[in-house]
C-alpha cells in the first residue's frame, strides 16, 4: 500500500472524530475542520497525492468560488 494511500486514511479518520468532537460541543468549526479533513483524506487516498499537494489543490478552488452565492458555486 502506497505511503499517501495510508496517510489518506489516517487524515480521514483524524477528520471523523474531530467532526464528531465538534458536534459533541456544539462547535461549527471543529466540524468544519473534520470535514475538510475528511475531504483531504480521500483526494489523498483516491489520487495517491501528498498532503500539501491536495492543500494546494483545495486552495485554489476554494478561492475560485470564494465571494459567489452558493448557487453560483454550485454550477
Amino acid at each position: 500500500m502506497d505511503a499517501y494511500v495510508i496517510h489518506g486514511h489516517l487524515t480521514t479518520f483524524k477528520g471523523r472524530l474531530k467532526e464528531k468532537w465538534g458536534r459533541l460541543t456544539h462547535d461549527r468549526l471543529a466540524q468544519v475542520d473534520g470535514a475538510w479533513d475528511q475531504l483531504n483524506g480521500l483526494l489523498q487516498r483516491e489520487y495517491g497525492m501528498a498532503k500539501h499537494e491536495v492543500d494546494a489543490q483545495l486552495s485554489l478552488l476554494r478561492r475560485k468560488y470564494e465571494g459567489q452565492p452558493a448557487q453560483a458555486a454550485a454550477n
